[in-house]
């Protein structure tokens, strides 16, 4: 059968097969769950959709109109940015021509596991919007390759490091919110632990914020000490970008590349800001960032010399 968009129940399912064929198992769901959460479900979901949505020949402003929303909403359920309603993920089916039952099945299927709260949910309370998404995708990441100006990463941070940056963006906090936005930080380095699904983790660390004794000394050098036995896990490599090499190429600030298990996913490149945050996951704007992570890593000092270079750290502080 076609429908409105001229897409057979044929393609649909082929759509829905090539791009996510676990999408039929309940096991295999619960796979893509646990690793990645409704985060990664609603970006399967969304990618999906978006392309039934083009061999369809459907606008996104179509699309949004057969589901009372608007063209940016259309655009923000195609990114995975939202949650779904069954009733919308069904309306665009309809709209697409999918009107074979198991291919709207597996559809509506990935709507409500992609709906189930992640373990993050508990901490909605300091947990902002623009940063959850980010959460998310960190649980489902394969490797992430980070550039950091002012603070070691969130994902190396030690308690009392974690701590101070926490106080110093939040001074007004009482200490029990404190507490939970650093247990939250602690409970995202959980994906470091994991037996078979560890992500790679490849971080430059500006100078700067290793010298900056946030928390105190004894803190630092701490800190300093925890990421030495960091860099002996194979799935970390740790360098140095000194104070001596100048200018060099992420002039603009820190940021971070995500590459995910799942391979229907596209990189997606976060810029964290003072209250907001960006995900870029256009084809050239993620050829440019992973030109400058390319760069820094060959400007940085080498792992072995970064190793060295903490350990003078630590006898400086």
């Amino acid at each position: 059968m076609v429908g409105w968009g001229g897409v057979s129940a044929r393609r649909a399912g082929a759509i829905v097969d090539e791009q996510q064929s676990g999408a039929e198992h309940p096991d295999e769901l619960g796979a893509v769950e646990a690793s990645g959460g409704p985060t990664v479900l609603r970006m399967l979901l969304g990618g999906q959709l978006r392309r039934l949505r083009e061999a369809a020949g459907i606008t996104p402003d179509r699309a949004g109109y057969e589901i009372r929303a608007s063209r940016s909403k259309i655009s923000r359920v195609e990114h995975g940015r939202v949650g779904f309603k069954e009733r919308d993920v069904a309306d665009l089916l309809t709209l697409y021509g999918v009107t074979d039952e198991k291919v709207r099945q597996r559809m509506l299927m990935l709507a409500q596991q992609a709906n189930n709260p992640g373990w993050w949910a508990r901490y909605d309370d300091v947990l902002p919007d623009w940063f959850e998404t980010y959460v998310g995708l960190e649980q489902a990441t394969s490797l992430i390759r980070t550039y950091e100006l002012q603070f070691v990463p969130g994902l190396f941070q030690t308690r009392d490091y974690a701590r101070a940056v926490t106080v110093l963006g939040h001074r007004a906090a009482p200490p029990e919110e404190i507490e939970r936005r650093v247990s939250l930080r602690l409970n995202r380095q959980q994906i470091l632990g994991r037996a078979d699904s560890a992500p790679k983790i490849w971080a430059v660390i500006d100078e700067s914020a290793l010298r900056r004794p946030l928390g105190g000394r004894e803190v630092m050098r701490a800190q300093l000490e925890h990421l030495i036995e960091i860099t002996e896990s194979p799935q970390v490599t740790l360098q140095i970008m000194p104070f001596d090499r100048g200018g060099h190429s992420a002039a603009g600030g820190s940021f971070a590349i995500l590459r995910f298990a799942a391979p229907d996913l596209p990189d997606i490149v976060y810029i964290e800001q003072l209250t907001g945050a960006l995900y870029l996951d256009r084809p050239e704007e993620i050829d440019h960032y992973r030109e400058v992570m390319n760069s820094l890593s060959a400007e940085a000092e080498t792992p072995t010399e970064s190793e060295r270079q903490l350990k003078r750290l630590i006898q400086t502080i």
